[in-house]
């Protein structure tokens, strides 16, 4: 019996044909008022849909240093790449084509996004035309236009509206009038007004008035003729998406803005003004409905700029012999600091400027946004690599640390305040010396620092170089990739810069160090019991201490004083000086109180900051049973049995518990052995 062809059954599940039909539609001028009838919307303008396109995929609200953001679910969800961060200059954005959707101004400026190379601007755009894509092939998104049925030459043929025009555009002033207030009218009062203002392209006017002599102005008649289409907004056919990117002098004109004669058609009709000999392609035009990209918007030479600034105030463009055209687009630009920077001295461009709205588009200043960047791209699925702990972190504290600079109001690392910027707690800092530091600085991110570009050259080159041979990508291979990068690396400012830039690289390799050093003392102090018996012991004897008691041996039964050594030896883990000695242990009895006080009880994770000390005092305590330094040796040539079981538990906690593989696990074995062995092994703590 012959096995049925799992094939078919995909395609059977996807019903091709009735997708096409939906998309396809068509009918007539009456049936289009019925659709508008039961959804007024379908007729709104380019920036009332895109703003309903981003608002269809929700929204999120949350706080960062006591400031709301409101993160627009579009942006990460649709689009080639999720885009993550940038909450503020989003907003801003949708805050614009919000305004634009109500009539209040920004519908007649060019949006700019304006921010350093590699900041995510080109992205942002892609995502808006993809989701618009998308958008127009739901219900919820769908838009119309109208394709003409006339005779010509003895012969009836059927001539689509080249830019989509909206199909009510086709009714008498009066009409039209009268049926926007009937959909507005059915609109809350908290919904944009639909407005419908403007006349028909030069070539749909030309069919209208040639159906208007026949038909003695009957309108009715008139309508008889239009098949009213669905449309579909595709960049690749150009259909209500227009991408238009400066070329040199010699290979451009403005005509691939406007549109041109076509000189076939000429011959045809024998006339340059002639609206049929006029082929109505230029970005612009098929850009409406929807939306044009100006890609390196300042680069526009001279003759360009005219045309823009008509279709940025007035919302018209005038193609050459014809009179100005309506046009309905959302008109988008983005720019790098160097044009901008010439746009800010051109006197020239003050015209532009006056017509434009800056929407600054940093790079991101949290690690943990910026490592979201990496983890997308660099992962074990996609790489077929293991990617071994914290090495997409180390690639986004590099980046974000290079973009920041020194605070000069605060003591404290570069390192530090990357943390802070990222919502970490860092002692002695609180969520207002951040928003200082952001006031102080408002310009981080936007001129200076490593593109999250470059990083990813770096980790590209890492997965496929031969020479690392290893199964794993590690920090190490990338530390040295992004060395190298460096040394060729055509950005730099100045000589201090480029120093500068390989001074923060090696303040994240020692970063680095504690890490790893302190997962080493954690798989080692692993034991659970044995880190809860030390802190029963260390609590036990700091409130015979504060109390000034005695604590009873467990061994001996007797009571004795309480141990000092213990004590210290556990506090001078973290850095607690003896003359701070008494204010820690009542801070820590204090916390006790509270906890108790709401019914919960202390525990050794607790308190972050005695965690790390019992963890480093358990450690100090067993180090020497598992000889640390043998482990920057090769391990085959270790003979003792007993010590090669306790490093492969070792190795196999760091497996279990923190994610590494057997290359990777290994390899950071070997490197904090050699650490240890070189007897550097304090804690290097914030």
């Amino acid at each position: 019996m012959r096995q049925t062809n799992p094939l078919r059954s995909i395609l059977k599940k996807n019903n091709v044909n009735k997708e096409f039909k939906k998309l396809n539609w068509s009918g007539t001028f009456q049936e289009y008022l019925d659709i508008v009838y039961e959804n007024p919307k379908t007729v709104r303008n380019a920036h009332q849909r895109l703003y309903d396109m981003i608002m269809s995929h929700g929204t999120e609200e949350f706080n960062f240093c006591k400031r709301n953001y409101t993160q627009y679910n579009f942006f990460s969800k649709v689009g080639d790449v999720p885009i993550f961060g940038l909450e503020e200059s989003l907003m801003q954005f949708v805050d614009l084509v919000r305004s634009a959707a109500y009539h209040y101004g920004p519908e007649k400026r060019v949006l700019l996004l304006h921010g350093p190379v590699g900041s995510s601007k080109s992205t942002i755009v892609t995502a808006i035309k993809k989701g618009l894509e998308e958008y127009s092939t739901t219900e919820e998104g769908a838009l119309y236009s109208f394709s003409w049925r006339i005779e010509e030459d003895g012969q009836e043929k059927v001539v689509p509206c080249s830019m989509n025009e909206e199909p009510l555009k086709l009714l008498p002033p009066e009409a039209r009038s009268g049926v926007l207030a009937k959909l507005n009218g059915m609109l809350s009062d908290n919904d944009y007004q639909l407005k419908l203002d403007g006349s028909l392209n030069p070539k749909n006017e030309y069919y209208l008035q040639q159906l208007l002599d026949k038909y003695d102005g009957d309108y009715n008649k008139i309508l008889d003729h239009i098949i009213v289409r669905r449309v579909v907004l595709s960049e690749k056919d150009r259909v209500g998406i227009g991408t238009f990117q400066p070329k040199d002098e010699k290979s451009q004109d403005a005509t691939e803005l406007t549109g041109d004669i076509n000189y076939r058609l000429l011959a045809q009709y024998g006339s340059e003004s002639d609206p049929r000999a006029f082929d109505f392609d230029g970005e612009f035009l098929v850009a409406n409905r929807g939306v044009i990209e100006f890609q390196e918007l300042l680069k526009l030479q001279t003759e360009f700029l005219y045309d823009l600034l008509g279709a940025t105030q007035e919302h018209r463009v005038k193609p050459k012999r014809f009179n100005q055209i309506p046009i309905d687009e959302v008109i988008i630009g983005h720019t790098n600091n160097a044009e901008f920077e010439k746009l800010k001295n051109n006197r020239f461009m003050e015209a532009l400027r006056d017509r434009t709205v800056k929407i600054d588009v940093p790079y991101l200043l949290r690690v943990s946004q910026e490592q979201n960047v990496y983890d997308y791209f660099y992962n074990n699925n996609s790489v077929h690599k293991h990617i071994a702990p914290h090495t997409t972190y180390l690639a986004a504290l590099f980046a974000v640390v290079s973009r920041i600079r020194s605070s000069s109001k605060h003591d404290m690392s570069i390192i530090q305040k990357a943390k802070l910027y990222d919502g970490k707690n860092v002692h002695g800092f609180t969520d207002e010396h951040v928003k200082e530091m952001m006031e102080e600085e408002p310009d981080e991110g936007l001129t200076m620092g490593i593109s999250a570009r470059f990083i990813q050259n770096q980790f590209s080159n890492a997965i496929v170089n031969p020479r690392m041979g290893s199964k794993s990508i590690n920090p190490f291979m990338l530390f040295a990739q992004i060395r190298e990068g460096l040394k060729t690396y055509t950005s730099f400012k100045n000589e201090d810069h480029k120093k500068e830039l390989f001074a923060r690289l090696e303040l994240v390799e020692k970063e680095y160090d504690r890490i790893v050093k302190r997962e080493v003392q954690q798989a080692l102090s692993s034991s659970e019991e044995a880190i809860k018996a030390l802190c029963t012991n260390y609590i036990d004897n700091i409130v015979a201490y504060i109390n000034d008691e005695t604590v009873q041996n467990p061994i001996t039964g007797k009571d004795e004083e309480p141990d000092e050594k213990l004590m210290r030896g556990i506090e001078e883990k973290i850095g607690i000086a003896t003359g701070m000695k008494d204010d820690f242990r009542r801070e820590i009895m204090n916390y006790m109180g509270s906890l108790a006080a709401k019914g919960k009880v202390f525990n050794y994770d607790s308190n972050e900051q005695l965690y790390k000390a019992l963890e480093k005092k358990l450690f100090e305590d067993i180090k020497d049973s598992i000889k640390l330094s043998v482990l920057a040796q090769d391990t085959a040539t270790v003979v003792d049995k007993e010590l090669l079981e306790k490093i492969d538990t070792l190795k196999q906690r760091l497996i279990k518990d923190f994610g590494y593989d057997q290359d990777s696990a290994q390899d950071v074995l070997t490197y904090v052995g050699s650490i240890f062995a070189r007897g550097d092994d304090t804690g290097d703590d914030d």
